[in-house]
């Protein structure tokens, strides 16, 4: 009896030490909330920036032009219709119309006239008669005498103008036409005139200065080249001078109001 008791014992005892020797199982973490944590301790991917394709200087806009202009001005010529050898002094008036083709291209008609008084010389008084020739008529003064002379021109031609500026803008010049000259003289009580006519050619140019979008400030100073030919006299060249100031009326496109626009809400 005591012999079993005795391995009973011993086998208790082992028991109870495996028992004390065996390692506490360690708790399963929780998988729900392990994700989670990872999730919440791992730090954000930083946005990595899109390269964006460098950006194109902007082209500047062309500048706009007119379709029309009107130029009204006063003129001061310096002119020899005559071929007397003496300058006159012509003030006058000029108009021209434009209508532009393009930018830099115009299509022009002008008119004008000067009026003054020029000196002829007494002894070659061509055009006009010497003295005692015609009806009495003998001018009174010497060297020369005085002949009231209103000359006109009706021309065409083309304009070339540089509208690169915003305020400024010149322009080049080249018109043919016609022309007129009328001379009328009193001596020794006798009124002679002579009447003389033919082509015209100027060539010159200028610069405008713009004040808003209707209105221009021009000058321009033109060579101008005559051919009158009176009956007792051939067509003869004469070289002329003028100088010219006025106002410059531009045409101005308003925009079409469109449907959109009048539907569209304002910000």
């Amino acid at each position: 009896m005591r012999k079993y008791l005795g391995v009973m014992a011993g086998v208790a005892a082992l028991c109870v030490m495996s028992w004390a020797q065996a390692p506490a199982p360690t708790p399963a973490p929780d998988q729900t909330s392990a994700p989670a944590q990872t999730q919440a301790q791992a730090p954000a991917p930083e946005a990595t920036p899109i390269p964006t394709p460098a950006e194109k200087p902007a082209v500047p806009l062309a500048l706009p032009y007119p379709r029309i202009d009107l130029f009204l001005g006063g003129t001061y010529a310096e002119a020899g219709l005559f071929n007397a050898g003496h300058w006159a002094g012509l003030p006058g008036w000029d108009a021209a119309l434009g209508l532009n083709a393009t930018r830099w291209l115009g299509f022009v008609v002008e008119g004008g006239q000067y009026f003054g008084t020029s000196k002829i010389p007494t002894n070659t008084p061509a055009p006009f008669p010497t003295c005692g020739e015609q009806n009495g008529f003998c001018p009174g003064t010497y060297p020369t005498f005085d002949v009231s002379t209103r000359e006109y021109n009706f021309l065409f031609g083309v304009q070339f103008a540089r509208r690169k500026y915003e305020r400024w803008t010149p322009f080049g010049e080249l018109l043919y036409g016609h022309q007129g000259t009328r001379g009328v003289a009193v001596g020794g009580g006798t009124t002679v005139t002579e009447i003389g006519t033919g082509r015209a050619l100027v060539a010159g140019g200028g610069l405008e200065r713009k004040i808003n979008q209707r209105f221009g400030l021009r000058l321009k100073a033109d060579y101008l080249q005559t051919a009158t030919g009176f009956p007792a006299q051939p067509k003869q060249k004469q070289d002329n001078f003028r100088v010219s100031v006025g106002i410059v009326i531009h045409n101005v496109h308003k925009k079409r109001r469109t449907l959109e626009d009048e539907t569209q809400a304002e910000p």
